[in-house]
């Protein structure tokens, strides 16, 4: 395994504890948890750059990233505004 590739594991699994230990820490629930589709949608981000080696596929993975997001965006927004 590459070195950069080491590095940015590392900095993916600190960022991954830090933002599990900062609600248990805090003790207060916060109203903007992720949702299922957002989840999937920074997994497909970080397998992307982290397969980035291979263009078609990293892209191809930040991609599919991008699109669930922007849809998750799409279907929260929709929510609210049926809400009002």
């Amino acid at each position: 395994m590459e070195t950069t590739r080491i590095y940015i594991l590392i900095a993916v699994f600190t960022l991954a504890i830090i933002a599990f230990l900062i609600p248990l820490i805090s003790g207060k629930s916060r109203r903007n948890q992720l949702t299922p589709l957002t989840g999937l949608a920074f997994g497909f981000v970080i397998a992307g750059a982290i397969f980035g080696d291979n263009r078609l596929i990293g892209l191809g993975l930040i991609g599919i990233g991008v699109l669930l997001s922007v849809a998750d965006i799409m279907i929260k927004y929709r929510k609210k505004a049926q809400g009002k």
